[in-house]
C-alpha cells in the first residue's frame, strides 16, 4: 500500500498540488486522472521520489519514503517498476537486453538466472520469441509489452504506468489495460496508473483519484464515476467521450 500525506508542491513560486491527500492499495489497479495540465505527472514524481514535495510525505508500506534516509530510500526503489509513455526502451538493447537491464543494475544474479527471469517475463506478456529483435522492430503495443516485461522483471511490488494507452489503437489499449490488471492480482502488487482514458477508468479502475488544478476533487470506484456529482468530473467524462466520437467518425 501507498500512502500519499498532503502534498503540495511549487515551480518557481506557483503552486502546482495544493494538499494532497490518497491511499493505493495493494492488489488494485488504482488510477490517477484528469485533463493535461492538471498535475498527475507531478504527482507520479512526487510519489516515486523523482521530486521533492514542498509539504508532506508518501510512504510505502508505512515506510516514509519521502524523509526516509538514504538506504531505505534505495530499498524501496528496488522494488518500484515503471512502465513509462513512449515505452522508454533502449534504441540500442535488443528486447533481452532491455528487459534484463533493471537486473543488470540492481542485483548480482548470474547471468543464467537473469535469462530464465527475463524469459519469463517475457512468456507473462505475451511475447516469445522475441529476444532478439530490435525495439525499432516492433510495434507500439509490442513496445508498451516490453516495457512491462522490464517493469517486474525484478519482483516489483509496486508498478506505475504513465499513460499507458498513449499512442495505441483502442483494440491494443483494451489488450494493455488488461494486461495490467492481470498482473497486479496475480502478483498482488500495487499499481498506480496515471491516465486520462476513460476506457481504462471504466475497464480496470478499482480506485480512480481525479485531479483538477493541482486538487483531488473526487475518489471512488467505476462503479460510483457516473453519479460523482462532481461537475469538472462531469465535463472530464463528456470531453473524453466526445474526444472518442471524432475519433471513430474519422477512421
Amino acid at each position: 500500500m501507498i500512502e500519499v500525506n498532503h502534498i503540495s508542491h511549487s515551480f518557481e513560486g506557483k503552486q502546482v498540488l495544493f494538499d494532497i491527500s490518497s491511499r493505493f492499495e495493494k492488489g488494485q489497479t488504482n488510477l490517477i486522472i484528469g485533463a493535461s495540465g492538471t498535475g498527475k505527472s507531478v504527482l507520479l514524481k512526487c510519489i516515486v521520489g523523482l521530486l521533492q514535495p514542498d509539504e508532506g510525505y508518501v510512504t510505502y508500506d508505512g515506510r516514509d519514503f519521502t524523509s526516509g534516509d538514504r538506504n531505505l530510500k534505495i530499498d524501496i526503489r528496488r522494488e518500484i517498476g515503471m512502465l513509462f509513455q513512449g515505452g522508454a526502451l533502449f534504441d540500442s538493447k535488443n528486447v533481452e537486453e532491455n528487459v534484463m537491464f533493471p537486473l543488470n543494475i540492481l542485483t548480482k544474479m548470474p547471468l543464467d538466472e537473469k535469462l530464465d527471469r527475463v524469459n519469463f517475463c517475457l512468456q507473462r506478456v505475451d511475447l516469445e520469441n522475441v529476444n532478439k529483435k530490435m525495439p525499432s522492430e516492433l510495434s507500439g503495443g509490442m513496445k508498451k509489452r516490453v516495457g512491462i516485461a522490464r517493469a517486474i522483471v525484478n519482483n516489483s511490488q509496486y508498478l506505475f504506468c504513465d499513460e499507458p494507452n498513449s499512442g495505441l489503437d483502442p483494440q491494443t489499449s483494451i489488450t494493455i489495460d488488461n494486461l495490467i490488471k492481470e498482473i497486479t492480482i496475480e502478483f498482488d502488487i500495487t499499481t498506480v496508473v496515471v491516465t486520462h482514458d476513460m476506457n481504462s477508468v471504466m475497464e480496470i479502475g478499482d480506485y480512480i483519484a481525479f485531479m483538477f488544478e493541482g486538487r483531488l476533487l473526487w475518489e471512488g470506484s467505476n462503479d460510483q464515476i457516473i453519479d460523482c456529482n462532481v461537475q469538472e468530473l462531469e465535463n472530464f467524462i463528456f470531453a473524453n467521450k466526445l474526444m472518442r466520437t471524432m475519433r471513430n467518425m474519422k477512421s
